[in-house]
């Protein structure tokens, strides 16, 4: 097949193929010595030109080679994503209370109502409340630990509930006899509403193990706190999620529970007055 010809300025028709050719050659050449390069093969216009840009050109190809030289290939420097938040899981008393709590902490990005340490799949609300599911009201907590410390989430969360709540003797409340032992918080009583840990990581059980002994000193009573892997988390009901910031003028609940712990947190400088997840 006859190469395709393109008619110059000159009005000389070369093939293109040729002309590519010839235009490699001179290249080849301009790198060792451009002063023997042959010029003539292009039309004078055109040869001109290159005349002139050929020097910005050759320094521009230089440059480009010397970079690609001195550069590592990407395969060689992967790309490191580090991972900015973890996760924990709180138990301690009703999650409506504890909710509140972190909300009001800075760092905390998310707090998702739920229930967690039992043996039944998809809990509800009503049937955890009959304390036969295993299930803890708990709260899971998404955070930055640039902006708040797994320790002082810790901390919050000791202050935010006493972890020695379990009773001394068998009870009869609300209608039904509890056994000695069985976890309180106020007058909430069952299992459901036990202090407890669920830890994803070694590092945190082994943070959570260190700053129980910790708080230990500031309580008269064993802590009865579990510290446990989390297995399954199910998050609670829509109308659990974020309940006293929308409640709290509706449900003396509220009021007569959460917000005295809320001020008494305030305080002690732990919390900030408004929340930052709303």
């Amino acid at each position: 097949m006859t190469a395709p010809s393109r008619v110059s300025r000159d009005g000389s028709a070369r093939p293109i193929a040729m002309r590519l050719d010839s235009i490699a050659e001179w290249h080849s050449e301009a790198r060792t010595d451009r002063s023997a390069v042959d010029w003539s093969p292009l039309p004078t216009t055109l040869s001109t030109t290159m005349r002139r840009w050929f020097p910005l050109i050759a320094a521009l190809i230089a440059a480009v080679q010397a970079a690609a030289a001195t550069s590592k290939p990407m395969i060689d420097s992967p790309s490191k994503t580090v991972a900015t938040e973890e996760r924990i899981t709180f138990g301690g008393g009703c999650f409506w209370c504890l909710e509140a709590v972190f909300q009001r902490l800075v760092g905390v990005t998310k707090v998702v109502s739920g229930y967690a340490g039992g043996k039944v799949a998809n809990p509800t609300y009503e049937s955890v409340c009959t304390g036969d599911t295993g299930h803890a009201e708990v709260v899971q907590l998404t955070f930055d630990p640039t902006k708040v410390s797994y320790e002082k989430l810790l901390k919050v969360f000791w202050a935010a509930h006493d972890p020695t709540s379990v009773l001394e003797e068998d009870a009869f409340k609300h209608g039904k006899l509890y056994p000695k032992g069985t976890a309180y918080q106020g007058a909430d009583v069952g299992s459901q509403y036990r202090s407890i840990i669920l830890f994803e990581t070694p590092a945190q059980k082994a943070a959570a193990e260190t700053s129980k002994a910790e708080a230990q000193k500031e309580f008269k009573k064993p802590i009865a706190t579990e510290i446990v892997p989390l297995q399954k988390f199910y998050a609670a009901e829509d109308y659990h999620q974020n309940y006293y910031n929308q409640n709290k003028s509706r449900n003396s609940y509220c009021g007569y529970v959460i917000t005295p712990k809320l001020e008494k947190l305030l305080k002690k400088g732990l919390i900030a007055e408004e929340p930052f997840l709303k």
